[in-house]
């Protein structure tokens, strides 16, 4: 499996879904997603996907709900900005993917396939990081929010980078691919971990704090 490929969460939750949030997933007809492409976030068009999306998210069993297609979300949308995302209906989920440009482009490229459905999560900024996987091996780690020097981690970091070591250390044989990138969160313990997504290596991923991937990473 080539990386790109893997990192579609309809690919790799089933490999590691015990160490993410549980999501549900809804397959897409080819009509579905030219309405993504299109733009088109409400109205008849897109009743009958709304009603299966409802579905999956089991009527409103959860509060909120974070709602993305398998090869991003809707990160780059006045609804990210306000509430990291969270929807509470499939009316709201469907026309705030469709209000992405991230979403809208990777349905015209013909990269959309299914929508995955997880319940909302706050996450504390200082709890969440972003994992550099080079060669089959954890490699470095930076924080994922760089609004600012969060001084929590300074005297912690040590301590939190080793537990983040012996998590990866069992879960790494699971991994088909050798190179990638992994956000991820703590839980309150500060040793739990949780995924959020994986993204490939390399540009446009973030690297963060590394800077760069062009570097040595047997070295870091």
């Amino acid at each position: 499996m080539e990386n790109k490929d893997f990192c579609r969460i309809v690919n790799w939750y089933p490999l590691l879904g015990e160490h993410t949030l549980l999501t549900g997933f809804l397959k897409l007809t080819a009509e579905d997603v030219k309405l993504l492409a299109d733009g088109v976030g409400e109205g008849d068009a897109v009743k009958d996907v709304v009603v299966r999306l409802k579905k999956i998210m089991r009527g409103g069993t959860f509060d909120n709900y974070f709602v993305s297609c398998d090869v991003c979300s809707p990160t780059d949308t006045e609804r990210f900005e306000a509430k990291k995302g969270a929807v509470h209906s499939a009316e709201s989920a469907w026309y705030f993917l469709a209000s992405s440009a991230k979403v809208r482009q990777a349905a015209a490229a013909g990269c959309v396939e299914y929508l995955a459905v997880r319940p909302f999560v706050r996450i504390d900024r200082t709890r969440e990081f972003r994992l550099f996987i080079h060669d089959g091996e954890l490699r470095a780690m930076s924080q994922y929010n760089l609004v600012r020097h969060f001084r929590r981690l300074e005297g912690i970091k040590e301590e939190l980078w080793q537990s983040v070591n012996e998590w990866f250390a069992k879960v790494k044989s699971q991994l088909p691919v050798k190179d990638i990138t992994m956000d991820i969160f703590l839980e309150s313990d500060d040793r739990t971990v949780k995924i959020i997504d994986i993204n490939p290596w390399g540009e446009p991923t973030d690297p963060l704090l590394l800077r760069t991937f062009e570097q040595d990473w047997s070295q870091t």
